[in-house]
């Protein structure tokens, strides 16, 4: 029987269950079960509906079983990969203290200045070579610690979301290293603890445990999983790359020696490049890039953009005004918009929060003195095309801060369905784009769990595996010099008119 490996995919807007197979050195990758995800309001706060995600794993696992069975397939193992960040605190018999907030809560503001003002920008980045946003795991957790100090001081450990549901699937405790490398927790330098930032904020560092690096096996799943789901006691639990986009970076098929620049696009876009260290140098810290952990101890140096959530939110929008647009309905409009109408600084801070996104976008046009979007096309336009504009932003700041010429852009992940914005992506940024996979981050889950059980050898032949198994489709840019003053007045923009 060939060999089958579970992902466990958990989005921002969705889960999915996925099993992933190798036949003759290609990979191939059936989703058995989707689910929607979205946060819960309450009182406390934003929060993650974590108990029904967990049921909705355990529906996909019993239609993994099923489909390999159908399929004469044997399971091997399973791995959970999510967005990064949010966190749980689990009490010493296993109990979980409460639901995860989610990373958009408002209370995460205060907590970020307090916490800025108190340590100061130089020493958290220095120490933990990470993009100061108000979402990290660092000042939302300060933001309980503030609200509701016992609760912290009382926990056993603190999991990551992956790590939590590799607990309940194994029985096992593990703080895997790439999505504890996204929380602002970690020294950059040494993959341990930053103790000294939590220290200095009065928070307790017994709930952080040792980590772990990706391509672990925990053990097998417990017996009374195996009975509920009909898969068999001996399929391992394995720690994939458990951050999202760190599964997502391991699956760029590039050419070994190639020079290029990744974007995860999805919910969020991030943008960057593989590093063999990192990097704090003061470009980068002016710049504010990121160094997280990848497969084989790489470094992902990026940014985060705010990404098609704002294109999400906006068919939000429009869908409560009984209006029901799909995804590629809303490009087909903004495809025959009139091209740089409007344009926003993604990083306009009432954007990352959910809730009247064409409000806002109109907002900053008037700001900023732009014509106001009137309809779904504009307004899906104005989205992309900001993006777009980022992307180019931030690819000049990268080359400046690595002092590095990059050829082209790999495209990874559901985003890269979005053919306007891989075009406009090519001609803005100027540089050749290159899609797929789409779904890069099941892929690079279940292959780092072949890899774990020796089914592949190391990160460069994954992604051999990859460059085989897929269609890859390449944008060539357009080059006007319409782009080149639209980016320049876009470049004049501010990121909160209301404060120039």
């Amino acid at each position: 029987m060939s060999k089958a490996f579970i992902a466990i995919d958990l989005g921002a807007e969705s889960g999915r269950v996925i099993v992933v197979t190798l036949n003759e050195g290609q990979v191939e990758f059936s989703e058995v079960h989707r689910f929607p995800n979205s946060v819960i309001h309450l009182p406390s706060g934003l929060h993650w509906n974590i108990p029904e995600l967990w049921r909705e794993i355990v529906e996909g696992l019993k239609r993994a079983a099923d489909w390999c069975a159908a399929s004469s397939h044997q399971p091997v193992s399973v791995g959970a990969d999510t967005w990064g960040v949010d966190w749980s605190l689990v009490s010493t018999s296993g109990e979980l203290c409460g639901l995860p907030h989610a990373y958009r809560d408002a209370r995460n503001g205060a907590a970020f200045d307090r916490v800025v003002q108190q340590l100061g920008m130089e020493q958290i980045y220095q120490a933990t070579g990470i993009q100061l946003m108000q979402i990290n795991s660092l000042y939302s957790l300060n933001a309980q610690f503030v609200a509701d100090p016992t609760l912290v001081q009382n926990a056993d450990r603190l999991m990551f979301i992956p790590d939590l549901l590799h607990y309940w699937l194994s029985g096992q405790s593990s703080c895997e290293h790439t999505i504890a490398s996204t929380s602002q927790m970690l020294n950059v330098h040494t993959g341990e603890w930053a103790v000294e930032i939590l220290e200095g904020l009065g928070m307790p560092t017994h709930i952080c445990k040792p980590v772990t690096q990706p391509a672990t096996s925990l053990g097998p799943i417990l017996p009374e999983l195996a009975e509920q789901t009909g898969l068999p006691a001996t399929v391992q639990v394995v720690l994939p790359p458990s951050h999202d986009t760190a599964a997502a970076v391991a699956a760029v098929p590039a050419e070994p020696g190639s020079n290029w620049l990744y974007i995860s696009s999805g919910t969020w876009s991030l943008l960057g490049a593989e590093l063999t260290d990192p990097c704090v140098s003061a470009a980068a810290q002016s710049a504010m890039f990121t160094n997280e952990v990848g497969v084989n101890g790489t470094i992902r140096f990026l940014k985060n953009i705010a990404g098609l959530w704002l294109v999400q939110q906006c068919r939000a929008d429009l869908n409560e005004n009984n209006q029901e647009f799909s995804y590629a309905e809303l490009t087909e409009a903004a495809e025959k918009s009139q091209p740089f109408r409007t344009l926003l600084n993604p990083q306009f801070p009432p954007l990352s929060l959910p809730g009247g996104m064409l409000d806002k976008i109109n907002i900053y046009a008037r700001g900023t003195g732009q014509a106001e979007c009137q309809n779904p096309g504009q307004f899906i336009r104005c989205c992309l095309e900001s993006l777009a504009m980022a992307y180019r932003h931030n690819v000049e700041l990268l080359e400046s801060v690595l002092n590095r010429k990059f050829e082209c852009i790999h495209v990874v992940g559901g985003g890269g369905r979005n053919s306007l914005l891989n075009q406009l992506t090519a001609d803005v940024v100027g540089k050749r784009v290159v899609v797929g996979p789409f779904e890069a981050t099941a892929v690079g889950n279940g292959l780092v769990q072949a890899m774990a059980c020796g089914e592949i050898a190391n990160l460069s032949e994954l992604r051999q595996v990859v460059r085989h198994s897929f269609e890859l489709e390449t944008y060539q840019p357009n080059s006007s010099d319409t782009i080149q003053s639209t980016y320049e007045r876009y470049c004049q923009l501010p990121v909160d008119p209301a404060e120039t």
